[in-house]
């Protein structure tokens, strides 16, 4: 784990973007935190195994997989440096869980104040509230109905605030890109940066995240962090310009099938 911050500050770290996701759907079984919401994000729709618990991995899998089924979502576990127990990823493997998604989890340790940045020629702010936001950002990944309603369901019922702002053209108003943060404390979060597909290149989700972190240090923040696919590279060179490494990793695994899960 690089050793970008101490392991009690990475360990705030995730439990500020545990926080950020949570939806209203969730429970607990035996240490794992099982999470149901219908959205996009796979962080709000999957299994967190943050205490050890004393139940087997695959009694545990069984009753899971139980629940997702009922809930009509794939059943898929995240593993974090902070799983526990520590073996937990070797024994779903074992049972035939494959890995997927590798995510990284990248932190900008020190938030300089500052003013915040103009919007680019042709265009303007427009600060969005949480159904606004997932309509906006919905429309520029192409998302269904269902999708987005539950990510504005997760933001108005988040038991952190939310902030998002969009850049939009001037002549007729149309988004072009947007972010939103969740605040926890001395923490913030990027989330959802996004802008659309044709015009990308020109420095929009920069600017959007600018404003977004200004705004934050302004208010106090002091660390922020933020989520991103490992393979994406295209925003990870946008988040290595303003400040942020990778502080630690993280991947999903999932089984194709409740069928394919071992008898008990």
């Amino acid at each position: 784990m690089p050793q970008t911050l101490a392991l009690d500050r990475l360990s705030r770290v995730e439990d500020a973007g545990l926080n950020a996701s949570a939806p209203p759907q969730q429970r607990w079984l035996d240490g794992w935190l099982l999470r149901f919401s219908p959205g996009k994000a796979k962080r709000a729709r999957c299994i967190n195994a943050v205490a050890a618990g004393r139940w087997s991995a695959g009694d545990k899998l069984r009753w899971a997989a139980e629940a997702y089924r009922d809930a009509g979502l794939p059943m898929v576990v995240r593993i974090t440096p902070f799983t526990l127990p520590a073996t937990l990823d070797d024994e779903l493997a074992a049972l035939g869980l494959a890995a997927i998604d590798d995510t990284r989890v990248m932190v900008c340790p020190v938030l300089s104040s500052g003013a915040v940045p103009p919007p680019p020629a042709g265009t303007h702010w427009r600060v969005l509230g949480a159904e606004a936001y997932a309509q906006a950002v919905g429309d520029l990944r192409g998302s269904p109905a269902a999708q987005r309603e539950a990510h504005a369901e997760r933001l108005r019922w988040s038991p952190v605030p939310y902030h998002g702002v969009a850049l939009c053209r001037d002549d007729d108003g149309r988004v072009l890109a947007c972010g939103q943060t969740a605040r926890e404390a001395d923490m913030v979060g990027l989330y959802d940066v996004h802008t659309r597909a044709d015009d990308r290149g020109r420095g929009l989700a920069t600017a959007v995240c600018r404003r977004l972190l200004a705004e934050a240090a302004a208010t106090g923040a002091q660390l922020a962090y933020l989520q991103v696919e490992g393979d994406n590279h295209a925003a990870r060179r946008i988040y290595l310009r303003l400040g942020f490494a990778d502080a630690y990793g993280y991947h999903y695994r999932a089984v194709d099938s409740a069928a394919d899960l071992p008898a008990p």
